[in-house]
């Protein structure tokens, strides 16, 4: 499943008249994307139960989640952050230029896997080093130093997969990218069943060396197909265009922005090695079920990315800002009510996921708590995501989102330092919900003085709103799970329930205008589908009356037939039938016969019979003047400067017949 958007690459339609296909192309890609991502998330809920049922929370899950921070690391790095910053805009601005890919593969793919590599040993070499920096004071460390040297591995896979996800996201085809943890997590899995019995948790580590290989393979048909799609002998793309992006100058700002937003993890961990024992496993349960809504809340963030780097590319500042405002709309409302469902229950949620097996329940109380405080976070972890790629998608990298998470991490830093031996694992969520949130803010009021002009008191003002709707929710789902006596299950289903209906009842009423987009699209989409259909009228009403009438000459002629008897006396009979209380509108179709059609009291066709549809300007201004013995004429001089020249061209502006009001032009 390749989900293309427009057929195919560089065939992205203007907006305009293909604006109904590009928005649903939008919501294929986007629900292609989400089913095959809802299953990789649910194949890694799988993969956490599994482990929570067979080691539980303990010394040898702290081990092996030592080693998690390097594919956890990598992930964001050389997949969903920093290359696809990098590469998406890159493969989208060769695209519209018609250069090939062949030229950026054939420069950039053997380099990078040659220094990945390099890394790769390095990391298997230095093992013993590496645990001891990550988790100082590790009860288990052999068994972490043998995983370290397992999941060293996707540093060069993880590398090529993010390559071609790139790549194939830059040419909208979004399936292969989103199955990649889907592939990632079916081959952990399927190690851990298989080896679990005989090597214990290094099954799992197993497991992530042979799930990354998967993720190469099952995107490499797609990518190789691109590449034979691409034109052929495209030599003459200059390597410059792509050496002084691709340069170590425009890849360090995005490399030290995604290393240092996941150096929350880090700081985590190395402050959480010194805790009871489990902690370190505590705090990732909680963080793997806070991070679902955030994923989900940025698939749209994803889909819509490639076209935000073609507006930044194109210059268009006010389409990037409608842009980033419309997807923070969505994303903020998609994780305010998620964390308004994870507040409230919390406890039923790790109930229902993780007791069993080795997961008691005080390892339910201890995570439940830390995913209440983690939640309070969600919202700044995705208005950082999506304001890093609208700082990311102009041509020119910048250092602004690296030094704003810079800023955050430290706060993150010194608030887990100072409260983590008082407050425990809470005092590290809570840093880390402090400081991702500080960094959106201040990312966000940096998108305004540096990228597009956002209205960001508007934003403010409708997270605020939307906010308020999730502590009203959250209030609800509380109360609905308290009243309910039943067991984990039925909580959930009861207390969801409730959250859902307070959320949007309130949400509809602290940001009314939320729904205002989505109305405003469908009524510009049956405006096109009204004047589509007008334009077909119009035609063959021509070609059947067989008038071939110049515009200009119709115009002219209509006017010189208002100002003459005709135009007098329907002027008169207006007047007399306004005096009478009649309706202006019904008075301005006054009919006289004339020809082949009929004239109204304007002296211009109306009804079935006109052949042009110039009679519409009676309806647009005839009635303001419909008390003025000379409206008639000034009527036909208005319609004649809006036909001539409305949609700043010498062609008329229904040159194919349709029934537009005057002075708009046709879209």
């Amino acid at each position: 499943m390749t989900g293309r958007g427009e057929g195919g690459p560089g065939s992205e339609r203007p907006a305009g008249a293909g604006g109904q296909s590009a928005a649903g192309s939008v919501g294929r890609a986007a629900a292609v994307s989400g089913v095959l991502i809802a299953a990789g998330t649910g194949l890694g809920f799988l993969r956490d139960l599994v482990m929570a049922d067979l080691f539980g929370a303990s010394g040898s899950t702290d081990a092996f989640l030592v080693a998690w921070t390097i594919p956890e690391t990598v992930s964001p790095l050389l997949i969903e952050d920093a290359m696809a910053l990098l590469m998406v805009p890159v493969v989208t601005r060769l695209l519209a230029r018609g250069d090939g890919l062949r030229p950026l593969v054939g420069t950039t793919l053997p380099r990078m896997v040659l220094g990945l590599s390099v890394v790769t040993g390095a990391l298997a070499v230095a093992a013993p080093a590496v645990v001891d920096v990550l988790a100082p004071g590790l009860a288990e460390q052999g068994p972490a130093v043998r995983c370290v040297r397992l999941t060293a591995v996707t540093v060069v896979t993880f590398g090529l997969a993010g390559f071609m996800s790139a790549t194939l996201r830059a040419h909208h085809r979004f399936g292969p990218p989103a199955a990649i943890y889907l592939a990632y997590n079916t081959g952990i899995l399927a190690l851990i069943a298989g080896l679990s019995g005989a090597v214990g948790i290094t099954s799992a580590a197993i497991g992530v060396a042979c799930g990354s290989v998967l993720m190469v393979a099952v995107q490499a048909p797609a990518f190789v197909r691109c590449l034979r799609e691409a034109p052929g002998g495209q030599a003459a793309v200059p390597s410059g265009s792509v050496d002084v992006r691709l340069g170590l100058a425009a890849i360090a700002p995005i490399v030290v922005y995604t290393v240092t937003r996941q150096s929350q993890v880090f700081v985590e961990r190395f402050l959480g090695a010194g805790l009871a024992a489990g902690s370190i496993s505590h705090l990732n349960y909680a963080q793997k079920v806070a991070q679902v809504p955030m994923v989900l809340s940025l698939l749209i963030v994803t889909v819509t990315f490639p076209r935000l780097a073609r507006a930044s590319a194109d210059g268009d500042t006010a389409q990037v800002a409608r842009r980033i405002r419309q997807d923070l709309a969505v994303a903020s409302a998609m994780v305010l009510a998620a964390t308004a469902f994870l507040v409230a229950l919390a406890p039923a949620v790790i109930r229902v996921l993780f007791e069993r097996g080795e997961f008691t329940s005080a390892d339910t109380a201890s995570t439940a708590a830390i995913l209440r405080v983690y939640a309070l976070g969600l919202w700044g972890q995705t208005a950082v995501g999506l304001a890093a790629r609208a700082f990311f998608a102009r041509r020119r990298p910048t250092w602004s989102p690296a030094a704003v998470l810079g800023a955050g991490l430290a706060v993150t830093a010194a608030i887990g330092a100072a409260f983590a031996a008082s407050a425990g694992t809470l005092a590290l969520a809570a840093a880390n919900a402090t400081g991702i949130t500080l960094a959106a803010v201040l990312l966000l009021a940096g998108l305004r003085r540096g990228v597009a002009p956002i209205p960001l008191r508007r934003i403010a003002a409708d997270v605020a709103g939307l906010a308020l709707a999730a502590a009203a929710a959250c209030a609800a789902g509380l109360l609905a799970a308290a009243t309910v006596d039943a067991p984990p299950i039925a909580d959930l289903a009861a207390g969801g329930l409730a959250v859902a209906a307070a959320f949007a009842a309130f949400a509809v009423l602290a940001v009314p205008g939320l729904v205002a987009p989505w109305i405003a699209s469908q009524s510009r989409i049956a405006s096109r589908a009204r004047i589509a259909s007008r334009a077909r009228i119009g035609w063959r009403a021509r070609a059947g009356s067989g008038l071939r009438i110049g515009s200009r000459a119709r115009i002219a002629s209509g006017a010189w037939i208002a100002s003459g008897p005709l135009g007098a006396l329907g002027a008169r009979l207006r007047r007399g039938r306004i005096e009478s209380g009649e309706s202006s509108e019904q008075a301005d179709r006054t009919d006289f016969s004339h020809g082949a059609g009929k004239l109204d009291g304007a002296g211009e066709p109306a009804g079935n019979g006109k052949p042009d549809g110039i009679g519409e300007h009676a309806r647009a201004g005839g009635s303001a003047r419909a008390g003025e013995p000379d409206g008639a004429a000034e009527s036909g001089r208005a319609g004649a400067s809006a036909e001539a020249g409305a949609d700043g061209t010498d062609r008329p502006a229904r040159s194919a017949g349709a029934d537009v009001p005057l002075g708009r032009p046709l879209r």
